[in-house]
């Protein structure tokens, strides 16, 4: 005990206090029931700790300065107050007024000790925040029952507040991880082109999660040979993005054995039998390949289970683009499955444009979700050439009220002047 006045005279134990019940186990959560009374009698904190003397895991502190009691209650962990109702000074009913204004108390239980059995006065200390009222002094078994009831509860609550805490901590250093992740995963895209005339490329990209499965690329193989890939991996979080990287740092550095990256069969076929579906937790992405050939004007390209790219004339907005087929089945799946690639014609001033299924696959304010065909039509009716950053508009403004991209959304535009 650590009273606030002088010590009272012992008194003898007798009833049932004289008997050593088994104490009752700590609370799990490592939380031990902590009670301080408020009373102006030094006698009557001694009589009280006799009571409680018993049960080992009851820590009781004793205040006999009423107006020191607020601080006293933040200084030292309590899970239950009794307080004295008649005190000099300040009365019971008035610390019951602070403890429940003071944010660091308001919720702690709160018994309080009267000399009377008054309704009246019982009913104004409910109505101010008391959780409990005794005549004292009470039978030592109802007082240890009565803490222990409201101390169980409160803290039960210190425990669920603690592990919300923790969660909430653990979520932000997660989000955190994942935010990070995610710009490295975004480090890793190209920047825009104008490249002395031969060509220019332009991007978006918006992940629909914090981690997305989506990536692309671009780069020249040598002075006449342009390439763009854009791959999708299915699902989305830490997993897509590992394979999304692995794939995309795999095309970026060339790595694949024994494969001519001007050709992009052979590419599709090299990546199907790096990355078996198995052996990516049953994870797969999709592909389109393109090569450009400047001094042709040629564009070679092989599909694995993408949606096709378009290719625009400048000179003809509006008119039906040119559809390429991404013909294959997606990478992984099927072992020994050889890729072929096509090729077409680029005209001057043509535009091509590559993306992901997230770009048109949107839930529209109807409840449906459109469909490849939708966005062609869409592209045909179009008064002006389809660029980058209108096909984001169009896509965005299909959009139900309030919602945004269900799956990531890659495009890439690249303008052949």
């Amino acid at each position: 005990m650590s009273p606030d006045g002088p010590p009272a005279p012992p008194l003898a134990a007798s009833g049932p206090a004289a008997a050593r019940p088994p104490a009752a186990p700590p609370p799990a959560g490592g939380h031990r029931v902590s009670v301080l009374l408020i009373d102006d009698q030094p006698i009557i904190g001694e009589a009280v700790r006799r009571m409680l003397a018993p049960h080992a895991d009851i820590d009781f502190r004793f205040c006999a300065d009423p107006a020191r009691a607020l601080e006293r209650v933040r200084e030292v962990e309590t899970t239950v107050i009794l307080s004295d109702l008649v005190m000099p000074e300040v009365d019971g009913l008035t610390l019951v007024r602070r403890f429940r204004a003071d944010e660091a108390t308001r919720r702690i239980p709160l018994i309080v000790l009267s000399t009377k059995e008054d309704a009246a006065t019982k009913a104004e200390a409910f109505a101010l925040g008391a959780n409990d009222y005794l005549v004292k002094l009470p039978d030592p078994v109802e007082l240890v029952a009565r803490i222990r009831h409201h101390s169980e509860g409160y803290i039960s609550r210190l425990e669920r507040d603690e592990a919300y805490a923790a969660l909430a901590a653990s979520q932000r250093a997660l989000q955190q991880e994942l935010e990070q992740a995610a710009r490295y995963v975004r480090s890793l895209l190209p920047a825009p082109v104008a490249d002395g005339g031969r060509l220019r490329v332009d991007w978006r990209f918006v992940p629909s999660a914090s981690l997305g499965g989506d990536a692309f690329g671009y780069h020249w193989l040598d002075d006449d040979h342009f390439a763009l890939y854009v791959l999708d991996v299915s699902g989305h979080g830490v997993g897509s993005a590992l394979l999304g990287v692995s794939v995309l740092n795999t095309l970026r550095s060339r790595t694949l054995p024994a494969v001519d990256f001007r050709d992009p069969g052979g590419v599709a076929t090299a990546l199907n039998e790096a990355f078996r579906s198995e052996q990516q937790d049953g994870k797969y992405f999709t592909l389109w390949y393109g090569v450009y050939r400047a001094s042709a004007r040629t564009l070679r390209y092989a599909g694995a289970g993408h949606p096709p790219a378009l290719l625009l004339a400048r000179e003809r907005p509006g008119a039906a683009p040119l559809v390429l087929p991404s013909a294959g089945p997606m990478p992984g799946v099927l072992a020994g499955r050889a890729y072929v690639a096509r090729e077409c014609a680029v005209p001057p001033g043509s535009r091509l444009l590559a993306f992901t299924d997230g770009l048109y696959e949107v839930r529209e304010a109807d409840g449906r979700v459109r469909t490849f065909t939708d966005f062609l039509g869409a592209l045909g009716a179009a008064a002006t050439l389809p660029s980058v950053e209108g096909l984001m508009h169009e896509a965005r403004g299909r959009l139900g009220a309030g919602q945004d991209f269900e799956d990531d959304v890659s495009v890439v535009q690249v303008d052949f002047p």
